[in-house]
């Protein structure tokens, strides 16, 4: 990482700290460091990339809230199918 995009960074993270915003880092691609970004009601993904460059993705909620049933449909959309059935079993399964 080239000093100019580790002294931004740094600069960034002092920033949330001053503003009480709260934030984790995290590695997700090669030659970048995520700032995950939560605040009420939405998340922002900002990575600081290797060349100096910074890119943000914000995500936005609608505001609706949703019962468990929802997580039926996480895992049916992102788990591999293989898996599913297994997955689904252990959220009905009583604790």
């Amino acid at each position: 990482m080239k000093q100019d995009t580790f002294t931004h960074l740094t600069a960034f993270l002092r920033s949330l700290e001053r503003g009480k915003i709260h934030y984790t880092l995290q590695s997700c691609r090669d030659e970048a460091i995520m700032v995950l970004v939560t605040v009420p009601g939405e998340r922002w993904e900002v990575e600081f990339l290797v060349d100096g460059s910074v890119e943000i993705e914000r995500f936005i909620s609608d505001g609706e809230i949703y019962g468990e049933d929802i997580l039926n449909e996480l895992f049916t959309k992102y788990t591999d199918q293989d898996k599913t059935a297994k997955v689904q079993k252990q959220l009905q399964a009583p604790n």
